[in-house]
């Protein structure tokens, strides 16, 4: 028998805050969290425009020799997983006597991998790559150091679908407790925000070069966008099965209702609009839900010129006269990548908690395929009971995930 799955507990680290009401209050006054790094130009960056993520002090909660086992993307999700823990009220004593798993989604570890090797090259001794260098470079370093830190007893798996993994990893966490074979599971996205991580991005030309402006620069759908900002931190949600989070007494914040998700079978970086409009498709078939019961989409718009115009045919073509209002937050975050399904999932929810939708900041004109969606430049007061989070990547992987406020 399939069962009811719920979120329980969120936890973030974002360019917008590092609690759920500062990130809350960022979203509805429309605070961007995009700047210009003289770092970046001066190390010959096209573009110099990234999301501002603190860097987290974890000296009071980590030991030093456990610590050296984590890269960034590893400390921000930390974090973010201590937050989403106290937030579910799962103590480690409760985790103690349960079979806690947890998924989580990265897919790159560049700035590590890099630091290691490049000691490598200049003592030509593989020993002065580090004893913590084998756990800090491979992509499941987040899982890895997570597992053993909060002693985690269940599913231990990490995630790498490119820009839809933080979503992938609640999709899977949700079809394992749906599916009987978890009961609790922590999962999320932690993307790296050092300059290293993103270098190929920049020398591929996919980022905003709009530098005189920056919080200006990320505007997903608009006529006059030219490109993307990167953007990190993590985001983790506690996901379990409804019977498990009444019976231990836990806050239930929403339900997953549905997950779809598909490939593009096509291009390895250019989108089409059958691949993400059979993942809507799919979402809605699976949790069998009627488009109009939807009242917001979170839209995964990177500020592309392509993307953002195929997804905008995606949602036409599964919404047609129904024009739901539909933002991204990107423009406000950046593109927060691997964390993206995550922490996107987690804004939409304090949207829905608190009857507002933020607005797609500098939103100004559409052009020829983004004019058929209904988008919100601003934020507005509005009620929703129900909203879609699209997350896609390259190679053409889809993911989108249906919750439902309770």
């Amino acid at each position: 028998m399939e069962r009811k799955v719920v979120i329980t507990g969120m936890g973030i680290w974002s360019c917008l805050g590092k609690t759920l009401e500062e990130v809350r209050d960022s979203l509805y006054s429309g605070k961007s969290g995009i700047v210009f790094s003289q770092e970046r130009k001066e190390a010959g960056f096209r573009s110099a425009l990234c999301a501002h993520v603190e860097h987290p002090d974890l000296k009071p909660f980590v030991p030093r020799n456990l610590r050296q086992f984590m890269p960034e993307e590893a400390q921000y999700a930390y974090m973010a997983t201590r937050s989403a823990l106290e937030n579910a009220k799962l103590d480690q004593d409760c985790i103690d006597k349960r079979e806690v798993g947890i998924i989580y989604g990265n897919d790159s570890v560049a700035e590590a991998t890099m630091h290691a090797l490049d000691k490598f090259r200049e003592f030509k001794d593989t020993s002065a790559c580090g004893s913590g260098s084998i756990f800090q470079s491979m992509n499941s370093t987040v899982t890895m150091n997570l597992a053993c830190l909060f002693k985690l007893r269940g599913i231990n798996l990490t995630a790498s679908a490119a820009c839809a993994s933080g979503s992938q990893a609640i999709g899977l966490a949700y079809l394992l407790i749906r599916n009987g074979l978890q009961d609790c599971i922590i999962c999320g996205g932690a993307q790296e925000a050092n300059l290293y991580s993103v270098a190929s991005f920049d020398g591929i030309q996919s980022f905003s070069i709009r530098e005189n402006e920056p919080a200006k620069a990320s505007r997903p759908f608009d006529r006059d966008r030219d490109g993307l900002v990167p953007g990190g931190g993590a985001a983790t949600l506690i996901v379990e099965s409804y019977e498990h989070a009444v019976k231990r007494g836990a806050p239930i914040l929403a339900e997953i209702v549905s997950w779809g998700f598909s490939g593009n079978g096509d291009h390895i970086s250019t989108p089409n609009v059958a691949g993400p409009a059979r993942s809507l498709e799919l979402c809605l078939k699976n949790g069998g839900i009627d488009t109009r019961q939807i009242g917001y989409i979170n839209a995964h718009a990177t500020s592309t010129r392509i993307g953002d115009g195929r997804e905008a045919l995606a949602i036409d073509r599964m919404f047609g006269d129904y024009k739901v209002p539909v933002t991204s937050t990107k423009s406000q975050t950046g593109h927060e990548m691997w964390m993206a399904g995550a922490s996107e999932l987690i804004y939409s929810i304090l949207m829905m908690k608190n009857d507002f939708i933020a607005g797609n900041i500098n939103f100004e004109n559409p052009d020829e395929e983004t004019a058929c969606l209904n988008i919100v430049p601003e934020t507005r007061g509005a009620h929703f009971d129900m909203f879609l989070s699209n997350s896609f990547g390259f190679g053409g992987t889809n993911s989108t995930l249906i919750v439902k406020n309770l």
